[in-house]
């Protein structure tokens, strides 16, 4: 048996005062994300699906019997001590909002109504161009640059975190999918960038904006949704300059995270895969923007690298190369925010036998989403009070397009991820690193 010391824990700050949770965006997502953690704060429901509530964390060898909750290991924010602010282009309070989302039901809703009406959203910085298909854009910021609108942003962060006794932040992006946008030279360094904002460059979005504000006032940035946003060498330089975690992109919630359960499954038995075919239908204003071609192009990129890096088809041409990949979105308003996602998948066994595999996911995208948005607001904060800056790759687990470094391809085997993801908390406490090895039979 292995008594080998514990490395010494991390410098890291306590959680101590407001956090104030920043989410661009107050639609079906966010509203549903606040009203959930009211909800479980009143003790009215419980927070299923978070890890950072929910989950234990093995600590040590498996005969030492240690699995406490990651909140009791880890000295993350409470709940009790969360602010919500959020942008959005419509005026709506979280209580109308989440009302018209349809998501949460009524019953739901009542008891918490008097602390979802007093969350008003902030002017947005909101551009059609971006977002060809929202309507009723009149709470919108104005300003002769995009530097002034990112200055604004700002200044909202500072104003809403002294009203509110915040002393830190985290901002989580909910907004809807920009439309497709490649990095250019605007996009290399901080001088380009901030450059290209002054001179209202269209190939600065409003989302880049508010990662740029985010990260120039200290606070995290999560990036939920598949645009660009923070994912170029100008925001990754600025993070790292700044001192200021980031990670992103696309929150990985349906669909997508049934691909990273059963991808790593075909490839540990060395099955083959001829084709895989997803369709979805969805009718919230996630689907109504990804009604847009141009804005559905941004989605499509993350959706179908993902099994190309879990499969690693130039490691393994005879069982993965040149199957074929499909995904269709279809907006349908009937569904709402309940998504369904077909998946037909075509795959070969032994000798090369043809089998397949169908999967219908009733899902409700919503309610898949909003504890994310809790373990990444909740997670990033206690990054930043560790000292860590930069693209947070172990919080890849997350998303559907996870952030690294330049040079790296991405992780996507949901359970590599996990592992990583703990195995970096217990880095940070200063416990042993899980290998299930299983060693220490034969010391």
């Amino acid at each position: 048996m292995s008594d080998s010391p514990r490395s010494t824990p991390a410098s890291i700050a306590p959680a101590s005062g407001k956090l104030a949770i920043f989410t661009p965006g107050l639609g079906a997502v966010a509203t549903t994300f606040v009203a959930g953690v009211e909800r479980v704060r009143r003790g009215l429901s419980a927070p299923i699906g978070s890890l950072t509530q929910m989950a234990t964390i093995r600590l040590g060898k498996r005969t030492d019997g240690r699995s406490p909750l990651i909140k009791d290991f880890v000295p993350l924010a409470s709940l009790d001590d969360l602010v919500f602010g959020a942008w959005d282009p419509i005026p709506d309070d979280a209580f109308t909002a989440a009302t018209k989302a349809g998501v949460l039901e009524k019953a739901d809703l009542e008891p918490i109504a008097d602390f979802l009406k007093g969350i008003t959203p902030m002017p947005a910085v909101f551009e059609n161009r971006y977002v060809t298909r929202i309507s009723g854009a009149t709470n919108v910021k104005t300003g002769a640059t995009k530097r002034d609108l990112a200055e604004q942003l700002r200044a909202d962060i500072r104003g809403f975190m002294a009203k509110h006794g915040a002393t830190r932040g985290a901002m989580v992006w909910c907004g809807s999918t920009e439309t497709y946008i490649k990095p250019g030279p605007q996009h290399q360094t901080i001088e380009a960038f901030e450059a290209a904002m002054a001179a209202n460059d269209d190939a600065i979005a409003p989302s880049m904006l508010y990662a740029w504000a985010a990260i120039m006032e200290g606070v995290p940035y999560c990036n939920g949704a598949p645009n660009l946003s923070a994912d170029f060498p100008a925001m990754v330089e600025l993070a790292n300059r700044q001192g200021v975690p980031i990670s992103g992109r696309d929150f990985k919630t349906g669909q997508t995270w049934m691909k990273t359960v059963i991808a790593p499954g075909l490839k540990a038995r060395m099955l083959g895969l001829e084709g895989w075919y997803s369709t979805n239908i969805l009718g919230n204003r996630d689907g109504e923007v990804l009604d847009d071609p141009a804005s559905f192009k941004t989605k499509e990129e993350s959706k179908l690298s993902v099994l190309h890096t879990i499969l690693q088809p130039e490691l393994y041409p005879e069982l993965y190369k040149d199957f074929s990949h499909v995904v269709r979105i279809n907006y349908y308003p009937p569904r709402g925010d309940n998504k369904e996602g077909w998946d037909n998948i075509d795959i070969k066994g032994w000798l090369g036998y043809p089998m397949q595999i169908k999967v219908n996911f009733l899902c409700r995208d919503s309610i898949l989403a909003a504890p994310i948005v809790l373990d990444l607001a909740l997670f990033s904060d206690f990054a930043g009070r560790a000292g860590m800056k930069g693209i947070q790759e172990w919080l890849s687990f997350y998303y559907k397009a996870p952030q690294v470094a330049e040079g790296l391809n991405p992780e996507h085997d949901l359970f590599i991820q996990q592992t990583k993801l703990k195995n970096t908390l217990r880095h940070l406490m200063g416990e042993e690193q899980i290998t299930h090895l299983g060693l220490e039979y034969y010391q």
